[in-house]
């Protein structure tokens, strides 16, 4: 139980840490693709919509999956301070507190990672769905 007490937060937070890094990436990757297109290079609906919403998929799975990483963190924390408690015959009440604290800043990061990673991806699916919509219009 000490190994998971020593490492459990830090894992979960670099995790989410590289979560936080690919969505990053994918974001600043669409952002200058989404600058420089041209939507003639195009010839198909299904050609244009696979080009434009690449990486959009990444972006919804760390969004929608960021804050169960973080709650993951939070049980193992709980876990571990249960453990504490059930092991020492009188604990001191501060342990509890910074225990669980500990453990509820795992998913606070889940969140500052998730809240951006949809907006970004909500924003980049609009932006994508407006392109085509272009691409419609040239071609007719």
């Amino acid at each position: 139980m000490e190994v998971l007490k020593d490492y459990v937060e830090w894992a979960i937070l670099a995790l989410l840490l590289l979560m936080s890094l690919v969505s990053l990436s994918f974001a600043i990757e669409r952002f200058f693709y989404y600058r420089k297109i041209n939507l003639r290079q195009f010839k198909t609906k299904n050609e244009a919509e696979t080009h434009l919403t690449n990486n959009l998929a990444a972006l919804s799975i760390i969004g929608s999956n960021a804050p169960y990483v973080g709650l993951l963190g939070t049980v193992a924390g709980i876990m571990i301070v249960f453990y504490d408690m059930g092991t020492q015959s009188s604990i001191d009440p501060g342990v509890i507190v910074v225990g669980l604290s500990m453990a509820l800043k795992v998913t606070a990061v889940g969140l500052l990672v998730a809240i951006p990673t949809t907006m970004v991806y909500n924003m980049y699916l609009r932006k994508a769905d407006t392109l085509i919509g272009k691409w419609e219009d040239e071609v007719a």
